[in-house]
């Protein structure tokens, strides 16, 4: 039986940050501190494009996300999967704590490495490997090299102690563990780490070309912006964060230059594309088309978007904050489900969107 990326990071097929839920929660991350999230931060190549953080143990306690998941359609049964959770006993949405993944790109292809916690069987994971792929014991540590299903790629992977496994589609998976790190490149995202630091999920991207075109991809339509997408190729850094408050989810993105007149005029087309985007909604047409409480939901999260400036010292930065609410997640349900459905509403859907910065 050929494996699948799924089945060794057993999240990665879970992590959607394709929007909306995407980025979260991550307590306080201390520089050379001992906390199982400095620790797995602290092992992310220092040379990523991208670095994305779950802690997926303190998502599945938050009452906003745990009532996402009970609206999303359930995922489709995967025979591999299945196999793979039947002989190891391994479920990611169940076993799964925390995961760091770093993600390279080169010029054609983009590669991960990546280190989960959780609740492993070595044996049984370790016994299924060894039937589907090969092994190798460099340094007296047992690596193994699985097929990954549907592609020429390998997966590499080993256990870092009971509950922590490291695994990467590089070649090199020793070389990336044993890798001395530049001090300067491991203070610059660490610096960025610790001012996500208090929320569950989050991404920091080390700028580079076309960053910002692919970033610009998955906004909505009506956000969809040439001119945003070369003015955030011009960033240096660009982080999202996620954070589940009361009954809703807070979303902060910034992007940091060391020119002041690019955050400038970036914090300018943002609010312009905030303020064509309320008018739009407010359109005759756009009524008459969308759902009335659809609409009424996209105007509350507009409205209480926050578009704000920041001095970071070495550089400048702008930043974007809403909220995603309960009653807007329901207006969209109901919407997708058919606006005429007679669906019973939620209880308090009264959260609106709200200003404030991100800490």
């Amino acid at each position: 039986m050929k494996l699948n990326k799924r089945e060794w990071m057993a999240l990665a097929a879970g992590l959607l940050f394709g929007t909306a839920a995407a980025f979260y929660t991550y307590q306080r991350y201390s520089p050379g501190g001992s906390s199982e999230r400095g620790d797995l931060l602290d092992l992310m190549p220092a040379d990523s494009s991208a670095i994305l953080f779950a802690d997926l143990g303190e998502l599945r306690s938050a009452p906003f996300l745990m009532e996402l998941y009970t609206w999303a359609p359930p995922p489709q049964a995967d025979e591999d999967y299945t196999k793979f959770l039947n002989e190891t006993g391994f479920d990611y949405e169940r076993d799964l704590d925390r995961l760091a993944m770093a993600f390279q790109k080169t010029d054609q292809d983009s590669t991960f490495f990546a280190v989960a916690e959780g609740r492993f069987d070595q044996q049984k994971i370790s016994a299924l490997a060894r039937k589907s792929g090969t092994t190798e014991r460099p340094g007296g540590r047992e690596i193994f090299e699985v097929p990954e299903s549907g592609g020429t790629k390998k997966i590499t992977f080993v256990f870092l102690s009971n509950d922590r496994i490291a695994l990467t589609d590089r070649p090199n998976l020793g070389q990336i563990l044993s890798a001395k790190k530049p001090s300067d490149e491991i203070a610059e995202w660490r610096a960025r780490f610790e001012r996500l630091a208090g929320s569950p999920i989050f991404a920091v991207i080390r700028q580079e070309a076309a960053a910002g075109e692919a970033l610009s991809s998955q906004a909505p339509g009506g956000l969809r912006s040439p001119q945003l997408s070369a003015m955030l190729d011009q960033l240096e850094w660009i982080t999202i964060v996620g954070k589940p408050e009361n009954d809703g989810l807070r979303v902060v993105a910034e992007g940091e230059s060391t020119s002041e007149e690019t955050t400038r005029r970036l914090a300018d087309l943002l609010n312009g594309i905030l303020s064509l985007a309320q008018a739009g909604l407010n359109d005759a047409k756009t009524r008459q088309q969308l759902n009335p409480a659809l609409r009424e939901a996209y105007l509350a999260l507009l409205k209480g978007a926050d578009v704000s400036k920041l001095d970071r010292g070495d550089t400048k930065s702008v930043r974007l904050a809403f909220e995603i609410s309960r009653a807007f997640l329901e207006s969209a349900r109901r919407s997708a489900a058919g606006s005429g459905s007679a669906v019973p509403a939620k209880p308090g859907d009264t959260a609106h969107a709200k200003k404030g910065g991100h800490t």
